[in-house]
């Protein structure tokens, strides 16, 4: 009888998550999505811009404006262009939005630090601290996200070697291969083929093909970037097969990428530490000892009889 109960709950509730997975799942495959988009070009329809849309378009424009009020230096202006490029953002309006954060932000943190009544802790300090935060919080994001895209361009481009070497073997040129390799990156990597993209536009437009490169390496900050335009600079100016340099360049990337691997694997024992320490400890002495410091508690409170 309780064997029959279980299997029917079990039936009932496979019954409901089913149901809710039909439901709740999109139409459309998602492989079968991201394979249409390989051949398949996607138009965009005209419409209207949403609510939300039209909302973020009017916070851009007034952070804009706002950072358009600030002044700055020609040095440090483009110091910050550079950044952005770094981040992927290619707008002209990125910087002064950046400028209007830096501005927003440090009011935002001091409204809500005298709304919480935090400030009463100690005034000058936590309002201080609060500006600053507000101030440098701009900054440090844009750091990190500068940070993760060059991860992601290191991770990268030594499949993007192994491409290059597949079309140029085959007897493409190297513009075209790089346009052609860009096209086959969209979907696994975006940031590269962005980059690629770029390169093939500027070259379009007249612009050398070493100048391109340079502005690449420029663009992204990446030593193996640089390492790579070093090396196309070195085979185009001193006649050298390609294919066998791209190869070569290929396996060295893919060797340093793998040590990076067992470097990081190497330090996770380090990383751990903290956690044993702080996390891990606490509750394994909590759960081992607490039973055996009730019982001495117990006992020694416990009021002597009479002698």
């Amino acid at each position: 009888m309780i064997l029959l109960t279980t299997l029917i709950a079990f039936v009932a509730v496979l019954a409901v998550a089913i149901t809710f997975y039909l439901t709740l799942a999109p139409s459309t495959d998602f492989l079968q999505a991201r394979l249409t988009q390989l051949w398949r070009p996607i138009i965009p329809a005209v419409r209207s811009a949403p609510f939300a849309e039209l909302q973020r378009q009017k916070l851009e424009k007034a952070l804009t404006d706002l950072g358009r009020l600030l002044p700055s230096s020609e040095k440090k202006l483009s110091k910050k262009v550079r950044t952005m490029l770094r981040a992927g953002f290619r707008s002209p309006e990125a910087v002064k939005i950046q400028q209007g954060m830096e501005v927003v932000l440090p009011a935002v943190f001091l409204i809500l630090m005298y709304s919480t009544g935090a400030y009463k802790l100690n005034p000058l300090f936590m309002f201080a601290f609060a500006a600053l935060a507000g101030f440098l919080l701009p900054d440090l994001w844009l750091a990190w996200r500068v940070k993760r895209r060059q991860r992601l361009l290191v991770i990268a481009l030594p499949d993007a070697l192994d491409l290059l070497v597949v079309c140029v073997e085959a007897g493409m040129g190297l513009d075209q291969a790089i346009f052609r390799v860009a096209q086959e990156l969209r979907l696994s990597y975006p940031d590269l083929s962005d980059e690629l993209q770029l390169v093939n536009l500027e070259m379009r437009v007249g612009k050398s093909r070493i100048d391109s490169l340079r502005e690449l390496t420029v663009r992204t900050g990446v030593d193996d970037v640089k390492a790579f335009v070093t090396m196309l600079t070195q085979t185009d100016r001193f006649g050298t097969d390609l294919a066998q340099s791209l190869r070569i360049h290929s396996e060295n990337l893919r060797t340093k990428r793998r040590q990076r691997a067992e470097e990081a694997a190497a330090k996770t024992t380090v990383k751990m530490i903290p956690a044993l320490v702080f996390l891990i400890f606490p509750a394994m002495f909590a759960v081992l000892l607490g039973p055996a410091v009730i019982s001495i508690i117990r006992t020694f409170s416990t009021p002597a009889g009479p002698q």
